[in-house]
């Protein structure tokens, strides 16, 4: 599927696509709006749609949905409780109990979440909500019965939220599957766990039971591409802080390569889920199966061959000087540059730090952590040159005059690729859908729109 021609290559998506699967898709991008995927919902609408731009999901953030899809599941049991009040039903009902067990683990098998996981995590929560109606009943035969509001449907109301909230909940576990097993995952979270988790029937005890429950989910190992069309969801990690493939603004990203993952997305039929990750920790995050794709104007060299399958190369170029105009022009070299007294600055954990370390031995290297502010460094005076791609110092010296590349060449070349999950399968659709891309000539032209918007 090659990329749509549109006025801005980083306008956002405006619609869902209906899919041929309806109720599938539906109930995957219902998913995706609980998750705040950049989706808006009403229950009432026949389905969510895409509002422009993309969330970038953090480790907190992914957590966080996690135990607010739990609170808002356990929220639901007083309804329940005053139903069967009502209608003089008892409190459990294991049928019913047993039914929804069976259908999560049958749902979290594709997702690639292990039976041994979720059954015990959902079992747990079934017992607190039997152990909160349980509770109110007898709360109601002493001092009687007392409900505000309108007892809502057990079986037109209730039962059909909480069936969603399965399918989100599921959804929610296979994101953040990667912080849940994390060491130390239950004392990180324990503070959150109490903001979060405040319906009734929470306790102490009750939220540690979850959070080690959630600390026993695990993925398990399979086909990533089956995997990806499974869940409806193909998770991008990306850094957010590179111009102009990747950049993140007020929770959102957006760029060049953003709009490439979307394009990929859609080719697969799945929306794209975007995953924070660092330069310093890309190649772990990627290993540890934190995403399916990485994009952001990344690199390729032979560490992050080692641990993924590499795209096709859709840019080219090589490191240079940027600095400023007024008193940086005298970096003509490399030799220049590495002199006493010459403030380098880099950004932490990427190619950029790799070249000055291995290149630079007289010069002083300032690490700055915030690759978006690392130029305005620069032209406060607090360094006086960094080296980087060319696209990003072609793109910096249009946005700040004050910017200059004093070096017309570059110091090496590198192609920018994206990296892939070692799976054959997905490693060729990528491969297959980013050709044509090519021969459209989609990456160069999104590089043009983005610079022609950026005055010299």
């Amino acid at each position: 599927m090659r990329l749509p021609v549109r006025r801005s290559p980083l306008d956002g998506i405006h619609g869902c696509r209906r899919a041929p699967e309806p109720v599938r898709r539906y109930r995957q991008r219902l998913a995706l709006c609980l998750l705040g995927v950049a989706c808006s919902i009403s229950w009432g609408a026949p389905g969510p749609s895409l509002q422009s731009g993309a969330v970038l999901l953090d480790a907190d953030g992914r957590v966080s949905e996690v135990l607010q899809l739990a609170d808002q599941r356990l929220s639901l049991m007083p309804g329940v409780a005053a139903w069967k009040w009502q209608h003089h039903s008892a409190v459990r009902d294991p049928q019913r109990e047993q039914a929804v067990v069976t259908r999560a683990v049958a749902l979290a098998e594709p997702l690639g979440l292990a039976a041994s996981g979720v059954r015990p995590l959902f079992e747990q929560q079934i017992a607190l909500a039997d152990e909160v109606e349980s509770d109110l009943v007898a709360t109601w035969m002493r001092d009687g019965y007392s409900f505000s509001g309108p007892v809502p449907s057990l079986a037109d109301e209730v039962r059909p939220r909480l069936d969603q909230l399965t399918v989100q909940w599921l959804h929610a576990l296979y994101l953040a599957a990667p912080e849940l097993r994390r060491p130390g995952f239950q004392s990180r979270y324990t503070g959150l766990a109490e903001q979060v988790l405040a319906s009734t029937g929470w306790s102490v005890r009750s939220r540690s039971d979850l959070l080690a429950a959630l600390a026993a989910v695990r993925s398990v190992p399979g086909p990533a591409l089956e995997r990806i069309k499974a869940s409806g969801l193909l998770r991008v990690g990306t850094t957010g802080d590179y111009a102009p493939f990747s950049v993140e603004s007020g929770g959102r990203v957006s760029g060049i390569d953003i709009e490439l993952a979307r394009a990929l997305a859609a080719e697969l039929h799945v929306e794209a889920a975007f995953i924070r990750t660092s330069w310093a920790t890309l190649n772990a995050d990627l290993s540890d199966g934190q995403f399916d794709i990485a994009v952001g104007g990344i690199s390729s060299t032979p560490a992050r061959a080692a641990v993924a399958e590499l795209s096709p190369p859709y840019l080219s170029g090589g490191k240079t000087f940027i600095a400023r105009c007024r008193d940086g022009l005298g970096f003509v070299d490399l030799s220049a540059v590495d002199r006493p007294g010459v403030r380098v600055i880099v950004n932490p954990g990427g190619t950029n730090e790799q070249y000055a370390r291995a290149n630079l031995h007289r010069a002083q290297l300032h690490v700055h952590a915030d690759n978006r502010t690392v130029f305005d460094e620069i032209r406060a005076g607090r360094a006086d040159v960094m080296i980087t791609d060319d696209v990003e110092v072609l793109l910096q010296t249009r946005r700040h005059p004050d910017l200059c590349r004093p070096f017309a060449g570059t110091l090496t070349h590198a192609d920018k690729v994206m990296l892939i999950q070692r799976d054959p399968a997905l490693a060729a659709a990528v491969s297959s859908w980013l050709k044509d891309e090519l021969a459209h000539a989609t990456p160069m032209r999104l590089l043009d729109e983005e610079l022609s918007r950026t005055a010299p």
